[in-house]
C-alpha cells in the first residue's frame, strides 16, 4: 500500500471511529508502528488530524468568524431552541462567545427574566434592548478571531460572578481527549465559565463531535448537559450519557414547527 493510500485509509477510519490507536493501525495495515507514527505527523502537519497519546483523533476544521456564522444555520438555530428551554426567570446565565450562542441570544423569548453575562459584544448588542434582561458585558483585549474579549481583565472580571448556568461555545468534543478550543486565549476564559457555573451546557454541532483541536480545555466530565444535532447516531452520544451528560438532540426547525401545528 502506498503512503498516500495509507494516509487516506487512517482518515477513513477516524471518520468512522472517531480515533485511532498507532499500535491498531500497525497490525490493520501491515506497517510498523514507526510508519504509523511518521503518517500521523504528516497528517497532523496537513492541518487534518490532532494527535494525542498513542494515536489521533479528528480534527475540528478551523474557519475565521465570518465563515461561521454563515455555516450550518439551520443546525444552530435548532440547537438554540433546544437550549432556551433549560433557562429560567432569576437565572444568572454565562455566554460563551461563538455563532452557535449568538443564536441562544436572539432565541431567547422576550418574557424570560434574567441577567445574562458575555465576553461576546455580538451576544451583548442582541440583548442590549432586550427588556427583561440585564445585560453585562465583559471587558478586555478583543480576540478577533473569535470576536470575543479574553485576557487577564476579563478573566478577573468572570472570577466575581457565580452563575446558575453557562451555555458554552464548542471547538471539539471527545471522549478521550476532552473538551477542546482553537485559541489559547479562549483556554482561560471558557476554564474560569466552567469553574464559576452550577450547569454547564456544551452546544454542539455534529461535526465538532469526536474531534479536537489543539488546546484543552479539560475532561468531558465538567459538562452537565450537551445539545447537539437531530442526525447525531445514538452510539455518538452513548459515551457521553455513560458520563451522566444529559444529551438533548435539537430537533430541525421544520420538524418542530410540524409538531407545534399538530
Amino acid at each position: 500500500m502506498l503512503k498516500e493510500e495509507r494516509q487516506q485509509r487512517i482518515l477513513e477510519m477516524l471518520h468512522q471511529d472517531g480515533s485511532v490507536l498507532a499500535s491498531e493501525l500497525s497490525d490493520v495495515l501491515s506497517v510498523s508502528e514507526d510508519t504509523i507514527r511518521r503518517d500521523l505527523r504528516d497528517l497532523f502537519e496537513a492541518g487534518l488530524i490532532q494527535r494525542v497519546h498513542g494515536g489521533a483523533v479528528l480534527r475540528a476544521p478551523r474557519l475565521r468568524y465570518s465563515e461561521r456564522v454563515q455555516q450550518t444555520i439551520q443546525g444552530k438555530t435548532a440547537i438554540a431552541r433546544a437550549a432556551i428551554q433549560l433557562l429560567r426567570d432569576g437565572q444568572v446565565i454565562l455566554m460563551d462567545g461563538g455563532t452557535t450562542t449568538l443564536q441562544v441570544a436572539r432565541s431567547i423569548p422576550y418574557t424570560l427574566h434574567a441577567t445574562v453575562i458575555t465576553n461576546s459584544p455580538a451576544i451583548a448588542m442582541e440583548l442590549a434592548e432586550h427588556p427583561n434582561v440585564d445585560m453585562i458585558l465583559l471587558g478586555g483585549p478583543l480576540l478577533k478571531s473569535t470576536q470575543t474579549t479574553a485576557g487577564i481583565e476579563t478573566v478577573e472580571a468572570l472570577r466575581s460572578y457565580q452563575a446558575d448556568i453557562c451555555l458554552l461555545g464548542i471547538c471539539g468534543l471527545h471522549v478521550e481527549a476532552g473538551i477542546s478550543t482553537t485559541e489559547r486565549e479562549e483556554l482561560y476564559i471558557k476554564k474560569v465559565m466552567i469553574e464559576r457555573s452550577a450547569e454547564v451546557v456544551a452546544l454542539a454541532s455534529a461535526e465538532k463531535l469526536n474531534s479536537s483541536t489543539p488546546y484543552i480545555v479539560g475532561p468531558l466530565k465538567l459538562l452537565t448537559h450537551l445539545v447537539t444535532e437531530a442526525s447525531v447516531p445514538e452510539e455518538v452520544l452513548m459515551p457521553f450519557r455513560y458520563l451522566g451528560i444529559t444529551t438533548i438532540k435539537a430537533e430541525p426547525t421544520e420538524t418542530a414547527n410540524e409538531k407545534i401545528r399538530a
